[in-house]
């Protein structure tokens, strides 16, 4: 019973410390940088090379970021994991600080990149924590490695091929699917900053939330040489991700591993939990309150809360 409730205690404070810090965070602005223990190395897999952000130590968790951020949006979630988990954090091909091929955007070619991590890191299994994009490459990682993979956090996108994806891709929010090209890239070259705010502005509940700071620094990343242009190949990929997708659900069957699937209120909602319950059989859907698409930015609190107890699970 003392030990039950020294870990209530503990939880309590933790969870007090984490609403002070994103208050803190929230009234400075910016993206709140990663603990101070953590450190980036690139890493070689598949034919590139990823920039990966590492920290913590035990069962480790990899954390997989989508369009529109990079793997800074996780710092405030590997603050709190790392204390007992090992925290892998990669920027996708062609994003952020990671490598620029030319080719190899497919997601499930992506998930191969992932496995490369880990085993250069000799991590064998890893809770999942992914979103938008990243939630394509999680699982196209899962679906050929279930092995691999003891539990998965899906937040706030589709997946290519699956469920109700072909109504959802007419929805004219989502026209930047098929806005890409040489010319498209000349339009934006210069302007990224302005074509990100429509996504920060669009797809939140809450604009102001996603402030200054935070749009200048993925502003930055993303006027990086071929930075845009392979933003771009991720989206171009997604009709291969499909049939990808479809090919991996026939070979091998829903997916086993337990799975929280977390919608926006403004975004996603539940439907987030029913499109995964097209590819997996242990499905928990919980929506987050007051938020849009950017979870962690909008509503990170609540967000991180949310992860952290669904991790802590036995």
């Amino acid at each position: 019973m003392n030990d039950l409730l020294a870990h209530s205690a503990y939880k309590y404070v933790l969870c007090l410390a984490l609403a002070v810090s994103l208050a803190a965070s929230a009234s400075a602005g910016g993206v709140e940088p990663f603990p101070a223990e953590f450190h980036s190395d690139q890493i070689a897999t598949n034919g590139t090379s990823l920039h990966v952000r590492i920290g913590g130590q035990g069962p480790a968790v990899v954390m997989l970021h989508g369009f529109g951020d990079t793997g800074d949006m996780w710092a405030p979630l590997a603050a709190v994991l790392a204390k007992d988990h090992t925290i892998i954090v990669p920027d996708l091909r062609g994003m952020g600080l990671s490598a620029h091929p030319d080719s190899g955007y497919t997601k499930k070619n992506q998930g191969v990149d992932i496995a490369g991590v880990l085993d250069h890191l000799k991590i064998e299994k890893a809770d999942l924590v992914t979103h938008d994009i990243g939630n394509m490459v999680g699982y196209a990682f899962a679906a050929q490695f279930p092995d691999r993979v003891t539990r998965w956090v899906v937040m706030d996108a589709p997946l290519p091929g699956v469920g109700d994806w072909d109504n959802i891709i007419r929805d004219p929010r989502l026209w930047h699917f098929n806005f890409r090209g040489p010319d498209v890239e000349r339009l934006v070259a210069g302007r990224e900053r302005i074509y990100l705010d429509r996504f920060y502005n669009e797809l939140s509940a809450n604009p102001a939330a996603i402030d200054e700071a935070t749009r200048n620094h993925y502003a930055e990343l993303y006027a990086r040489p071929l930075a845009m242009h392979d933003a771009f190949e991720q989206f171009g990929a997604f009709a291969q991700d499909a049939a990808d997708n479809k090919a991996l659900l026939a070979k091998s069957g829903k997916l086993a591993m337990p799975i929280l699937a977390v919608g926006a209120e403004e975004s996603f909602n539940t439907a987030m939990a029913d499109d995964m319950r097209f590819v997996a059989t242990n499905v928990t859907g919980v929506v987050i309150p007051n938020s849009g698409h950017w979870l962690m930015e909008e509503q990170p609190a609540a967000t991180v809360k949310t992860i952290a107890d669904f991790l802590e699970m036995k």
